[in-house]
């Protein structure tokens, strides 16, 4: 009993351990099955059939709205491992002033590049204050005429106050 209980054991053991290898895949953003590949003819095509065709995109352009991004991931996990990109599609619609399609660009993940970011800090004027000195910084500071007479506090019902 004791020995098929073990076994058991060993066997539920394996079989997760061998589970948490398998990768998953993860798509996002545009997809179409391969047989349904995009045709999109320029100086045919326009803003209204391309809409039709693929659907609305998933960013314009920064600088110039007449181009349109379809972009698509698929990303692979690993148990405890940083998900890698495997696959990477963008397809960039640019359209003429008139809405007909200019041209048709499509990029890869081979077409992607690093960005190195700098790692510099702007220095700000003043000095850094601890916890505390943010916490009690302002106690004692509130000028007590404030409170009395005739001014105008912040957060008040706003113009000039009335004597009564």
């Amino acid at each position: 009993m004791k020995r098929r209980l073990s076994v058991s054991l060993l066997v539920l053991a394996c079989a997760l351990g061998a589970s948490a290898c398998n990768p998953v895949l993860r798509s996002h953003g545009y997809r179409y099955a391969i047989q349904e590949e995009p045709n999109i003819t320029p100086d045919e095509d326009t803003i209204d059939t391309v809409r039709a065709r693929l659907g609305n995109p998933s960013t314009t352009g920064t600088f110039e709205d007449n181009t349109w991004y379809y972009i698509s991931s698929t990303r692979e996990s690993l148990a405890y491992l940083r998900p890698v990109t495997r696959d990477r599609r963008i397809i960039a619609v640019s359209f003429d002033d008139t809405g007909v399609v200019e041209q048709v660009a499509e990029y890869s993940l081979d077409d992607g590049r690093l960005v190195a970011y700098a790692g510099r800090e702007t220095p700000t004027r003043g000095r850094e204050l601890t916890f505390i000195e943010q916490i009690l910084g302002n106690v004692g500071r509130l000028p007590t005429e404030q409170f009395g007479g005739e001014q105008n506090l912040p957060g008040g019902a706003g113009g000039p106050r009335r004597d009564q």
